[in-house]
C-alpha cells in the first residue's frame, strides 16, 4: 500500500518536472529556439491553433527564427499573433515566410528573465510540496484505518520526504541550467 502511494506521488512529481521544462522553454535566452513560439496561438479560421501546428518553425541562424506556414494565407494572422505575444519580438513577413530576428538581450532584460525563471521554479516547488502533503495525508489515513502499522507509516513519511527532496533538487538543477543559458552572452 505504501508503495502504491509512493508510485502515485512519483508520477505526479514527474508531471511537475515536465511542466517545469515546458515553462522554461518559453523563457527567452539570447539564442533563437523554435520552442519560443510554441505557446503562441493563432486565430486560424475561428479556431485558436498553436503556431507549430500550422507552420514549420526553425532556427536557421543563432539569432533568427523562420516560420514557414503550410498555408501562406495565414501569414498575416501568424504575424499578428507574434506581435501580440509577450515575447517582445518583431516578425518580418516577406510573403512566403516570417523571419523573427532575436535581438541581443540587455543585462537588465537578462536579470528579468532570470527572475521570471526563479518565480516559475518556486511555483513548481510549491506544487511538489502540495503533492507531498497529499501523500502524507493518504498515509495518515491508511494508518488511522489500521491498513498499515505506525512504523510503516513513519517509514512511508521518510520515503515521501526523500522523494520530495529529489524532485526539488531536479527543479533546482533545471533552474541553474536555465539561468546559465539566460546569462550566457
Amino acid at each position: 500500500m505504501i508503495q502504491q502511494v509512493l508510485n502515485k506521488t512519483r508520477k505526479k512529481m514527474d508531471q511537475v518536472i515536465d511542466a517545469t521544462k515546458k515553462d522554461f522553454a518559453t523563457i527567452r535566452t539570447g539564442r533563437a529556439k523554435p520552442s519560443l513560439v510554441e505557446g503562441i496561438t493563432v486565430d486560424y479560421y475561428g479556431t485558436q491553433t498553436p503556431i507549430n501546428q500550422m507552420a514549420k518553425v526553425s532556427a536557421p541562424e543563432p539569432r533568427q527564427l523562420l516560420v514557414r506556414p503550410w498555408d501562406t494565407n495565414s501569414l498575416e494572422q501568424i504575424e499578428k499573433a507574434i506581435l501580440k505575444s509577450d515575447l517582445g519580438l518583431t516578425p518580418n513577413n516577406d510573403g512566403e515566410v516570417i523571419r523573427i530576428n532575436i535581438p541581443q538581450l540587455t543585462e537588465e532584460r537578462r536579470k528579468e528573465f532570470v527572475q521570471l525563471a526563479k518565480t516559475k521554479s518556486e511555483d513548481k516547488r510549491i506544487v511538489i510540496r502540495d503533492i507531498r502533503r497529499e501523500a502524507n495525508d493518504e498515509l495518515e489515513e491508511l494508518e488511522s484505518n489500521g491498513d498499515i502499522s505506525e512504523d510503516n507509516y513513519h517509514r512511508g513519511l521518510d520515503n515521501i520526504q526523500d522523494l520530495t527532496d529529489e524532485y526539488i533538487n531536479k527543479i533546482d538543477e533545471l533552474l541553474a541550467k536555465k539561468e546559465s543559458d539566460i546569462l550566457e552572452i
